[in-house]
């Protein structure tokens, strides 16, 4: 328990407009005010380190880089290994398990344990394993590492419990499943082949043993040799030599028969009885040429040959297209009887495998499905209807549909808003899908207890949105929002952000959401926001569009602030709105018209939008000169303000999206009015650094190895890289002509008598290209911009123009190919890059070598985390065959030593505006009563205040402006600000004042008329008296504060890291309390308490951070977690004790306890005339008595998993084992009952034929013959 005694306001507080005492104190020093004093504080915090404990819970999407698959046909589960070393278990519905190799290496093969709840992996280093399905959480039991050789393939008979493995030398070895020893018996590949034979067969790359007899094992090589081993006699039975490398090996269920792949395109067929020739030799897609020859084909890579009683069989491989048709899909062909069916995939097929009814390999197949795994899809078609229909994919297999560009996550969410999404997203879903059920149903999943509803949001490259419903750990589907809808389709080359961005100009790079007001902004990459209203019904309505210019001009003396960790990110910024206005007196005078247009049209039409979310409002920064804005890195809307707030690295926009009005918009070094507490310089002219341009191409091409990758930077720009300590001067330019924002102000009482600083010029950085191997100083890398030179000063407070809202849907400047200049590209004479003017304040020491690549500090790091979204064009689009190379991690890895040349790029960085919170609180440290008030943050580690009077009367408030006063620095931190938050002073959490949801396009009713109706969460609402104040919780990077408001006094103090830097924090609700989570950069999950700021927990949860997790990475209530562990997959943790102690029960069982289908009654002739396989006895044969022991070291045996979590799996498993032992007597008892009473029935059918029998013989005892 912790207790404030006699907080003292005025202790360390400053004046309102005062200037900080230091720059590097927590708060601020000034003189004491007449606020009123707080009284005494007792807060009792409920949180302990025992409430914490961090596991992984559940992974969504799909399998990233996928290798092989298997499938059992009894548990009806489905398994996909990827190049990772992780395996996927999937079944019925909530039954999705991930298991992960702690080797990381691909898994190169599955091998199911039918009907007995196991799995044995393949790995690519040579190692086998025993994972055990019969828990909840699946465990490895065994593992053996061969040392000496390779493994090339796996082969586990139905029933069996010996395994066959191939490997590279042609050798084939056998494993004893249930003690993963290895057996004495070995088949050597030189006795497999003839003595004659000079050559070496090759890998093995088949084995099966054959239907007609198990004694008899299928040997198939690489170069294109086939043996059948005689496993009781030693020896070979026949030997194949065919020209063409065998690819696989099917065989006819009779085993009389088998069908080969080969590498030509050729399907061959073999007989038994004579395998001199194959008795049939085809080309599926080889057709014969003019003179006389077949044409090439590609490999046939694998083919199944499955027989049906009703009909004819079905051959179905992958590949064998003819070379001459270079761009032709991927595609499954289908061969049933004379119809030959070619399916074309959207990606190349990894692997699949037909569905058969019967795990038998000697009776008839029936196949009913077939599963393929494609490279970025896993698609199931029904066999059993003639057109081939898929079926309908029950798992979220389509996150990566577009690249995913951020995330969010939503607990404890309206229980109304799933079922609504839901309903408007399931009208448009696809259709033409299978009528009959998925048949990957295996396992069991109830809804726990501890479920509530919770939506996952993800943004993507192509500027969709997909709301999933995450509840219970599962994720499905519910609606799906295209932002490009929003915009005119751009001609080809035309519009200003086509010029750079021109495959992803609507890319999401962040997104901000109220589940209570349905209020939804989006944030794009050509710098623009768009707001979105909920209807459940269909409208007409025309897009709003407002246009917002943010300049800058001034940097930060080198000589203030360069020993000064917490401001080591100069920046001044000056902003302009767009609207055309005298030139303010004393400024300077512009030489020549400058070009402001927006990066994208808005569709200025009247429209008619379906139900769901429909867009209100456009937002656009300008380009000028031909460059684009700096991208948005901060964004804060509120639904009972009305307002919405955003932030790059040039300046801060407060916009009044109900009177479509901007409010304030002007430069981070305007915010602080008379206190700025950093000596600004303007910039000197550019200068022509040709040799620093070329170092930089040098270091990303070697930093890329793609032929062209995009980089989107949210928080920051490129840094160009200077080898002195010497910051690098910027260019000047001439400055538009296009004038300040107006200076006309409504005479309101309500406004303070704070003067509102000058608004400056400013200049952006746009989004990159770049460019592998680069030719010439002529490509273009970036498009520069020029400084703007003219100040205008304006006094006053900036107030709601009402005069001048923009018009719904009209663009300011016309984008047709006549509305200026065109843009032209940057000639040789001129450097390719520019100095970026960096948001959150990054170095960047890029490598030169070719060997390793990786980030030189945590501000490069940040230079990718920070909405630098980073995703490779051929990754996105490209469907080139499945490659194996280290790009991922390339792009992946980062360093986090210090850069040598960090000083000089930090001094010539700016000040962002890295995070906004509107929020109730005191803008002035004399007032008595909360007013709404908007809280910045800067990279600098600067706490600002801005306090806004809004109207609250609804008539007023759509007409009356929106007054916002001066601002004041709070308090400083170390690194940049991450998040706010707030709590009351019995330590509960304030939230955010909020609208209630109103359907605009629901039909009027005049009894009760629509009215706006606001749930505000005051600070003194839950306290006894006015005026007590509130706690203001502030993290940065590496910093956290607590502050009592209005006093502004710092009640506590904690250094999170110092070591590494914060790169997510949020306030989340855990076990009825509140704390504070932090995600550092070294993978460190941390959380403090709230508000003593006492370590709960710190877990090294990530060995190696990469951009993906940094991007990613958000917290959530309820002690839930999630990012993006590959470009396919959501993983989602939880760090509540209380959820890991839950989890159990909230997984799905992998394993149930179904009787094993029976082998048909193959008939007295058959079974005489068709072989003694019944009589063959593996453990005779491979057993130590009679093979004797394997080498020692050819493979060594690696025990399962140890300690407290093997136990707690061993635990877990023996309870389930139990239950099912019970299961099993309960059953065995049913079918003793049956049989009782089957034998009564017996015995009483005999008696009665007894009696029966006695009296006739009676009747005929004393017959004579004749007399019959």
């Amino acid at each position: 328990m912790k207790k404030f005694r006699k907080v003292l306001d005025g202790l360390t507080t400053s004046s309102p407009g005062g200037t900080l005492g230091s720059p590097s104190c927590g708060s601020a020093a000034g003189t004491p005010t007449s606020a009123p004093t707080p009284r005494d504080i007792d807060i009792q915090e409920t949180l302990v380190s025992e409430n914490f404990q961090l596991c992984k819970t559940v992974r969504h999407g799909f399998p990233c880089q996928p290798t092989t698959l298997a499938f059992d046909p009894v548990q009806k589960l489905l398994a996909i290994g990827s190049r990772t070393g992780g395996v996927r278990i999937l079944g019925g519905a909530g039954v999705d398990c991930f298991c992960q190799h702690e080797s990381t290496a691909a898994v190169l093969q599955l091998n199911f344990l039918i009907n007995e709840g196991a799995l044995v992996t393949a790995c690519a280093d040579d190692t086998l394993h025993l994972w055990n399905l019969r828990q909840r959480r699946p465990a490895i039991l065994h593992s053996l590492k061969f040392n000496r050789e390779r493994i090339t393939f796996c082969h586990l008979p139905f029933q069996s419990k010996w395994l066959y493995v191939g490997t590279e030398r042609g050798n084939t070895h056998i494993v004893n499943i249930e003690s993963f020893i290895l057996s004495g018996y070995v088949i050597m590949w030189n006795k497999a082949i003839e003595l004659c034979t000079k050559t070496h067969p090759g890998p093995v790359v088949h084995l099966s043993d054959s239907p007609k007899d198990e004694g008899k094992l299928l040997i198939g090589f690489e170069s294109g040799t086939i043996i059948q081993w005689d496993l009781r006699g030693k020896k070979a039975d026949f030997r194949i030599y065919y020209d063409e490398a065998i690819h696989s090996v099917s065989w006819h269920h009779e085993g009389k028969q088998f069908m080969c792949s080969h590498s030509d395109g050729s399907l061959t067929m073999w007989n038994l009885r004579n395998t001199t020739k194959p008795f049939q030799v085809t080309f599926p897609h080889g057709k014969i040429q003019k003179d006389g020859r077949k044409e090439s084909c590609k490999p046939i890579l694998k083919v199944e040959y499955k027989t049906s009683r009703s009909s004819e069989p079905f051959i179905i491989f992958s590949g064998g297209l003819s070379y001459d048709k270079a761009g032709r899909r991927p595609t499954l062909t289908i061969m049933h009887g004379k119809a030959i069916t070619v399916l074309e995939m959207d990606y190349p097929i990894v692997e699949f495998m037909a569905l058969c009814e019967t795990p038998y390999n000697n009776e008839v197949q029936e196949p009913y499905a077939v599963v393929v795994l494609l490279e970025k899809d896993l698609i199931v078609v029904d066999l059993t209807q003639s057109n081939f229909p898929v079926f309908e994919n029950p798992y979220p297999m389509d996150i990566h549909e577009s690249p995913v560009t951020c995330t969010a996550y939503f607990a404890e969410c309206p229980p109304d808003i799933i079922p609504i999404l839901y309903s408007i997203g399931a009208k448009h879903k696809k259709t033409g899908y299978s009528q009959k059920e998925w048949p990957v149903a295996g396992g069991t999943w109830t809804l726990g207890s501890h479920t509530y509803p919770e939506i996952i949001l993800t943004g993507h490259a192509d500027g969709s949105i997909k709301f999933w419903d995450a509840s219970a750990i599962t994720l499905q589907m519910l609606y799906k929002l295209k932002t490009s809808k929003a915009f005119e389709k751009a001609k080809p080359g035309e519009g200003r952000a086509a010029e750079l961005v021109e495959e992803d100009p609507f890319a999401v790079q962040m997104v901000s959401w109220c589940p209570q007001s349905r209020i939804f902004c989006v944030v794009g990459i050509s710098a623009h926001i768009i707001l979105y209203r909920f209807s459940k019904y269909d409208a007409n309505t025309q897009i709003a569009s407002l246009e917002v210019r943010l300049d800058s001009e001034d940097v930060i003396s080198p000589s203030e602030n360069e020993n000064n960790p917490c401001f080591s990110e100069p920046g001044s910024h000056s902003p302009q709105t767009h609207h055309q206005h005298p030139a303010s007196p004393g400024c300077r005078t512009p030489e020549g018209n400058k070009e402001s247009v927006p990066g994208l049209k808005v569709k200025d039409r009247m429209g008619r939008v379906p139900p769901g979310y429909q867009a209100e409002l456009v937002v656009q920064l300008l380009w000028v000169d031909g460059e684009a804005p700096q991208p948005i890195t901060s964004l804060d809307i509120n639904s009972a303000y009305g307002l919405m707030a955003f932030g790059n690295c040039n300046g801060l926009a407060v916009v009044d999206y109900l009177q479509k009005a901007i409010l304030l918009c002007m430069s981070t070094v305007d915010l602080y009015g008379g206190a700025d507490p950093y000596q600004r310089l303007t910039r000197s002219p550019r200068r022509n650094r040709q040799s620093t341009s070329e170092f930089c191409m040098r270091g990303l091409s070697n930093f890329y190895s793609d032929s062209k990758k995009r980089i989107r930077t949210s928080h920051q720009s490129l840094t160009e890289l200077s080898d002195n300590q010497q910051s690098i001067d910027m260019e000047r330019s001439k400055s538009p002509t296009s004038v300040h924002y107006p200076t006309s102000l409504h005479n309101d009482p309500r406004v303070l008598p704070e003067p509102v600083a000058s608004l400056r010029a400013s200049h952006c950085s746009p989004v990159f290209y770049l460019l592998d191997n680069v030719k010439g100083p002529g490509r273009k890398l970036s498009l520069p911009t020029d400084l703007k030179t003219d100040l205008d000063h304006v006094n006053g407070h900036c107030t709601s123009p009402t005069s001048q809202p923009c018009s719904a849907g009209k663009p300011r400047v016309p984008m047709g190919p006549d509305s200026g200049p065109r843009l032209t590209r940057r000639g040789p004479g001129r450097p390719p890059f520019r100095k970026a003017q960096s948001a959150a304040c990054m170095e960047i020491s890029l490598p030169v070598s070719h060997t390793e690549v990786g980030y030189a500090s945590r501000r490069a790091m940040l230079q990718q985390f920070h909405g630098v979204t980073m995703y490779s064009h051929d990754e996105h689009h490209s469907t080139a065959s499945y490659g194996w190379s280290d790009r991922e991690s390339r792009e992946n890895s980062f360093s986090r030593s210090r850069s040598s040349s960090v000083s000089s790029i930090d001094r010539d960085t700016k000040e962002a505006i890295t995070t906004l919170q509107f929020g109730e609180s005191y803008g002035r440290k004399s007032v008595a009563l909360p007013t709404p008030c908007l809280w910045v943050g800067t990279s600098l580690g600067m706490a600002l205040l801005i306090p806004m009077s809004i109207p609250t009367e609804q008539e007023e408030r759509m007409e009356e402006p929106v007054t916002i006063g001066p601002s004041s620095t709070v308090l400083t931190l170390k690194g940049s600000v991450l998040r706010f938050s707030f709590l009351d002073c019995l330590g509960g959490l304030i939230q955010s004042p909020y609208e209630v949801w109103r359907d605009l396009n629901a039909p009027e009713d005049p009894d009760r008329p629509r009215r706006r109706k606001l749930v505000n969460f005051s600070p003194s609402s839950s306290q006894d008296t006015y005026g007590e104040g509130h706690l203001a919780v502030v993290c940065s990077e590496r910093q956290a504060k607590v502050l009592l408001m209005p006093s502004q006094s710092v009640l506590f103090v904690h250094n999170i890291t110092e070591s590494s830097f914060v790169l997510r924090a949020d306030v989340v609700s855990v076990s009825n309390s509140v704390c504070l989570a932090c995600f550092c950069a070294n993978g460190h999950v941390m959380t403090l308490s709230l508000p003593s700021l006492r370590p709960l927990m710190d877990v090294n949860y990530l060995p190696m951070t990469d951009m993906r997790i940094a991007r990613t990475f958000c917290f959530t209530n309820g002690g839930q977690a999630l990012y993006l562990s590959s470009p396919t997959e959501i993983q989602r943790i939880t760090y509540s004790q209380e959820m890991c102690d839950n989890l159990q029960e909230m997984l799905g069982e992998l394993f149930i306890p179904i009787e094993t289908p029976e082998a048909q009654n193959r008939g007295f002739l058959k079974g005489f005339f068709g072989g003694n396989s019944n009589n063959f006895d593996r453990e005779e044969l491979f057993g130590e008595a009679s093979a004797g022991k394997a080498s020692r070291g050819l493979a060594q045996h690696i025990p399962g998993q140890a300690g407290m979590e093997g136990m707690k799996v061993a635990a877990s498993g023996v309870v389930g084992d139990l239950a099912r032992a019970r299961i099993a007597l309960d059953e065995r008892g049913e079918r003793l009952g049956e049989l009782e009473d089957r034998t009564v029935l017996m015995m009483t059918s005999a008696e009665t034929f007894s009696k029966h029998a006695h009296e006739l013989m009676l009747k005929c005892k004393d017959k004579k013959w004749y007399q019959f």
